[in-house]
């Protein structure tokens, strides 16, 4: 006998999209920060994802990863947020939303702002208190960008490949 009404167990929009950028974020080869984001249409289509690398082209094996001295990855990295503005190959972001996993710097805030992103949804904020948040959530909000905190539900998702 057929079931007559749905399951109701089902992962919601914000479940599935933040997944997305989780999932995105485990492709980093950055030993110490792997970020992910997902830009997604107001109809709930998938438009873009990116994570935090090396530009293409550039070696992951000829470019350095430490975090001090001279010659580091701050220089060469794309961070997530960037890559995923820049994956997209579709035209206009315009009102779209983006689910990252961590809170944007600055200088992604400003492609954020640029492309016309006008929602984002976030999983951390552990640099909220640095000069480079303070100053993306100010020109976020300046430019009527809505951010809020991801509201994790507890639910487990395991994949087993």
């Amino acid at each position: 006998m057929a079931e007559t009404t749905k399951r109701e167990d089902y992962i919601s929009w914000d479940e599935y999209f933040m997944g997305v950028a989780m999932l995105s974020g485990m492709r980093s080869k950055d030993p110490n920060t792997q970020v992910g984001a997902c830009i997604v249409s107001s109809e709930h289509k998938i438009l873009s994802m990116g994570y935090n690398g090396f530009p293409t082209g550039c070696s992951d094996d000829e470019f350095p990863w430490t975090r001090e001295g001279d010659d580091n990855k701050y220089f060469y990295t794309t961070h997530s947020e960037l890559n995923a503005i820049l994956n997209y190959r579709g035209g206009s972001l315009e009102g779209a939303t983006m689910y990252v996993t961590l809170f944007p710097c600055n200088e992604c805030a400003k492609a954020i702002i640029q492309a016309g992103i006008k929602e984002l949804i976030y999983a951390d904020d552990k640099y909220e208190h640095t000069m480079s948040v303070i100053a993306s959530k100010r020109m976020l909000k300046s430019a009527g960008v809505k951010f809020k905190r991801y509201e994790y539900t507890g639910r487990r998702i395991e994949m087993t490949l």
